[in-house]
């Protein structure tokens, strides 16, 4: 582990004319200047006990060993000399310490001089932000993989109370995480993605993007309609690749005996054979797996009135990775879980999906589950360019669901349920095709709007 003496002596990589100072309430050490304008920011370390999360998220070549101990280092963008610094500071931590560095030729051990002046982020900039404008908050990240790290979570509520968009700045080779495409969905949040053709577009949308009012705003063309980059309609052909996307809903009474993670791991059991791998509040996965443990300290936050997010992942070869955000509700404890399993051509478990809805009805207090299938990247991640659309498989309503809706409206829908469960106090299952017809979301709406009708 990375002490505080061996840290102290990377943190002389500057001279002894900076100052240190401490950041996010003690969880990183921040090497500034002497008037205060960040230069490098050292996070605590995290010890990383879960197989492959190292080689996941920084590729094959990267050491993959575990248990390891992860520390992000990173430099603020608005100075030039400010990466050679981080490099330093990185290379000394490795030499004393032992281990690797990425990207491993950004590592060395030399003094860096920084020049008398420099400008560089505002003290009321969130750690980890580059550029800082009335609204927006600009991060750039040169890396293969935008994970969502304990930073860039903490730097979303930051950036989100401030009222400002969140706005990652990457090249067109960096890809997203799936935690990270869920931690931006519904919130004021931008990918952009440097485009050589034609300066900036949107890596979720494809619009052409150009700084405008202080923030990346889109491009409209001459009839007002949104201008799409060349680069996004370009993709790699999958080969077959596809990604078995389920999005479940379960509620548990708020009892002392209440266990969480059930769901989750029934999912992975079902579809894989196997639990989880490891689970955590944030990239990398750190933990092994353990239900007893992340209850604990959803009850923990829970008592703080305060909801718990957290990412699971499976075994390195057998690609799966989920979140679930865990709140309290008049009705109880709610998991809102998604999670993704990769497959490579004609390896996708449709079959299973109607055992591990009976499974999640009868033993973990089912509200709902919704699975999509899609061609795409084995890996689970996000690419800069235009993806296909989820296709809807399957949609399945819990017990307490079809009681609260009325047996009678949920079994009288337009696509015809399987029964699940006991006669008396059924699941209902509804199928709505094979992943491959987008008419499958027709289906699916149709079914919305005849479940919400009675309500």
């Amino acid at each position: 582990m990375p002490d505080a003496r061996t840290v102290l002596a990377g943190l002389y990589a500057g001279g002894p004319g900076l100052r240190v100072r401490s950041g996010s309430e003690g969880a990183a050490a921040q090497l500034c200047t002497a008037e205060g304008n960040r230069l490098v920011t050292v996070e605590v370390p995290l010890f990383v006990q879960v197989p492959g999360e190292v080689g996941r998220l920084l590729g094959p070549g990267v050491r993959n060993e575990a248990p390891v101990w992860w520390t992000e280092v990173r430099a603020a963008g608005a100075v030039t000399e400010a990466g050679r610094l981080a490099g330093s500071v990185a290379g000394r931590l490795v030499s004393v310490l032992g281990g690797a560095t990425w990207p491993a030729d950004a590592a060395h051990t030399g003094v860096v001089s920084l020049p008398s002046a420099i400008d560089s982020s505002p003290d009321e900039a969130p750690i980890g932000v580059d550029f800082l404008t009335d609204r927006a908050a600009v991060v750039i990240q040169d890396r293969p993989l935008v994970a969502a790290t304990t930073w860039l979570t903490d730097l979303v509520q930051a950036v989100l109370a401030s009222g400002r968009e969140l706005q990652i700045l990457t090249p067109p080779g960096t890809r997203l995480t799936l935690p990270t495409r869920t931690l931006m969905t519904g919130l004021p949040a931008r990918w952009v993605v440097r485009d050589p053709a034609r300066g900036y577009y949107d890596g979720l949308t494809g619009a052409v993007l150009h700084w405008h009012a202080d923030r990346f705003a889109p491009l409209p063309t001459a009839d007002g309609r949104a201008s799409m980059a060349d680069a996004f309609e370009t993709r790699a052909a999958r080969r077959g690749e596809q990604q078995l996307h389920l999005t479940i809903r379960t509620t548990h009474p708020a009892d002392d005996s209440l266990v969480l993670g059930g769901a989750l791991e029934a999912a992975w059991r079902t579809l894989t054979g196997d639990a989880p791998a490891g689970w955590s509040t944030a990239e990398p996965v750190n933990l092994p797996w353990s239900p007893r443990q992340l209850t604990e300290l959803a009850r923990a936050r829970a008592e703080k009135s305060a909801p718990t997010w957290l990412v699971a992942v499976g075994a390195p070869d057998r690609p799966a990775i989920g979140t679930c955000r865990v709140v309290r509700t008049p009705a109880g404890v709610e998991e809102q879980i998604t999670v993704a399993f990769g497959y490579t051509a004609g390896q996708a478990p449709v079959r299973s999906l109607s055992e591990l809805a009976q499974a999640l009805a009868a033993r973990h207090r089912l509200t709902s589950m919704l699975a999509c299938l899609r061609e795409a990247r084995v890996d689970l991640t996000t690419p800069p360019h235009r993806e296909p659309p989820l296709v809807p498989l399957s949609f399945t309503l819990g017990c307490e669901a079809v009681r609260l809706v009325g047996p009678a409206v949920a079994e009288s829908a337009p696509t015809r349920p399987v029964r699940l469960g006991p006669t008396a106090r059924p699941a209902l299952h509804y199928p709505l095709g094979d992943g491959t017809d987008p008419a499958s979301w027709h289906r699916l709406e149709q079914l919305d709007d005849h479940l919400r009708a009675p309500r």
